[in-house]
C-alpha cells in the first residue's frame, strides 16, 4: 500500500459488509466508504453500533472528513451516511446512475412525490473517470455497472475499492438479478477491474466466506486474474453470462433489500413522516423476486 493513505476496515458480522476510512497519512483527512446503519428488521429499529465504531476511529486518529462515499445503493444494509455527515461532516457521494435506480424504486415503492429521482438527496454526484481528492491525495471514481446501474469503484493511490462488484477470489462475484442488473454490463465491468496493475490492491465491500476461513476483504487484482472462481483470466462473457444468470436464478433477495433500498436512495435519510409523525418503510406485495408456487 501506498504509504501516502492509510486504510481502516470495519467488518459488521450482521451484514457481512466492510466499512473502509482511508486516510492521507499528511493531512489527516479522510473518506469513509459504504457506512452500516444497523437494523433491526423484527422491530422495526435502528441503532448506531456500527457507526459509532467509525466515529471513535475518526475522534481518535483526530481525522477531518472530506467524503462520505458510496459504491451503491446497497441491497444488504441501510447506509449510514446521512448519521455519519451530522457528526463529522463530509460530502455524501454517489455515481451519477443513481438517477436510473431511484426512478426504478420510486415505483416500486410508490414514493411521494416530493422524491424526485435526481440525485438531489447526495452532496455530489460523480462521473466515470471524475478525478477527487482526499486531502491532497488525489483518486478516481470508476464507473463499475452491472449489479446495479449505478455502481461505482473508487481507486486511490494503488488501492481500489469495488463494491459489491467483486468478492475475494474463493466467492466470486456480484449478482446481476437486481431491477436495472446486466450480467454483460457486469462483466465488462469485472474486466475494467482486472485491467489495473497486477500489484493493485483491491478491497471488497462484503464477504461471505466459506466455512473453511473467517471473513477477509483485501486481495490483489493479480490474485483476482489467477484465480477468482467465476472470473479468473480465460473465462469469456459468454461462460460468465451463462454461469452467472443460472446462479442467480437460485438465489433469495437479501434479507433486508426492502427497507435498504427506501433509505439508501435517499442518501441515508429515512422516508418523511406522516401525519401521525410517524416513519414508514414499504413493503410490496408480490414484486420482487420469482414468484413462488
Amino acid at each position: 500500500m501506498s504509504a501516502r493513505i492509510t486504510v481502516q476496515a470495519f467488518f459488521d458480522s450482521p451484514t457481512w459488509t466492510v466499512t473502509y476510512v482511508v486516510t492521507d497519512t499528511s493531512t489527516r483527512r479522510a473518506a469513509i466508504i459504504d457506512p452500516v446503519l444497523d437494523y433491526d428488521y423484527k422491530a422495526g429499529r435502528t441503532s448506531t453500533t456500527s457507526a459509532d465504531r467509525v466515529l471513535a476511529y475518526v475522534a481518535e486518529q483526530q481525522l477531518h472528513i472530506d467524503w462520505i462515499l458510496e459504491t451503491h445503493a446497497h441491497a444488504d444494509h441501510l447506509s449510514a451516511a446521512r448519521y455519519l455527515k451530522e457528526h463529522v461532516g463530509g460530502r455524501i457521494a454517489i455515481g451519477e446512475n443513481i438517477r436510473a435506480v431511484q426512478s426504478t424504486f420510486k415505483k416500486v415503492f410508490n414514493l411521494e412525490r416530493s422524491f424526485l429521482p435526481d440525485g438531489s438527496q447526495f452532496d455530489h454526484l460523480f462521473k466515470d473517470g471524475e478525478t477527487f481528492r482526499i486531502g491532497d491525495v488525489e483518486a478516481t471514481a470508476m464507473l463499475v455497472p452491472g449489479h446495479t446501474p449505478a455502481d461505482m469503484a473508487y481507486r486511490v493511490e494503488d488501492s481500489v475499492f469495488v463494491g459489491d462488484t467483486l468478492f475475494m477470489p474463493d466467492v466470486g462475484t456480484a449478482r446481476a438479478d437486481f431491477p436495472g442488473g446486466d450480467v454483460h454490463a457486469l462483466y465488462r465491468s469485472i474486466r475494467t477491474l482486472l485491467a489495473l496493475p497486477a500489484e493493485t490492491m483491491m478491497y471488497v465491500c462484503h464477504d461471505y466466506p466459506p466455512a473453511s476461513r473467517a471473513p477477509q476483504w483485501q486481495t490483489t487484482v493479480g490474485e483476482q486474474r489467477a484465480h477468482n472462481i467465476h472470473v479468473h483470466d480465460g473465462i469469456s462473457e459468454e461462460a460468465f453470462v451463462a454461469m452467472r444468470t443460472a446462479r442467480d436464478a437460485t438465489l433469495d433477495m437479501p434479507t433486508l433489500i426492502l427497507p435498504s433500498i427506501q433509505v439508501n436512495v435517499r442518501a441515508g435519510d429515512m422516508p418523511p413522516p406522516e401525519d401521525n409523525g410517524i416513519r414508514y418503510l414499504k413493503i410490496p406485495v408480490n414484486t420482487l423476486g420469482a414468484p413462488t408456487r
